[in-house]
């Protein structure tokens, strides 16, 4: 779809990369049953649909693998990473979705 756009305007404005990338995060949370990601400075706070989710192995997996990922008390998963801006936070949010998907 991003080609499509080049394609016809010429070089995308940084807010739709944004918007692109923003939409590809959505369907890696379908993918990886993520119901809410909150991304800020520190890192990322991700909340799975629990009822969905039918292999946890690959949950767990990406628990005991990721060194700066821990569950907390309310089911959520942190990730504690540098994301004080706005290319790092989405590239920590991609990776982190990915290994929760099965595919980091």
């Amino acid at each position: 779809f991003a080609a499509e756009l080049i394609d016809r305007f010429g070089p995308l404005p940084q807010q739709v990369t944004y918007l692109l990338k923003i939409m590809s995060i959505k369907r890696l949370c379908r993918i990886a049953h993520v119901e809410k990601v909150d991304a800020g400075p520190k890192g990322a706070v991700f909340t799975i649909r629990h009822k969905d989710v039918t292999e946890p192995e690959t949950i767990l997996r990406a628990l005991t693998t990721q060194p700066n990922w821990r569950l907390r008390p309310d089911q959520t998963i942190f990730v504690k990473a540098n994301m004080d801006k706005a290319q790092w936070r989405l590239a920590g949010v991609v990776s982190a979705l990915k290994a929760l998907a099965g595919n980091g």
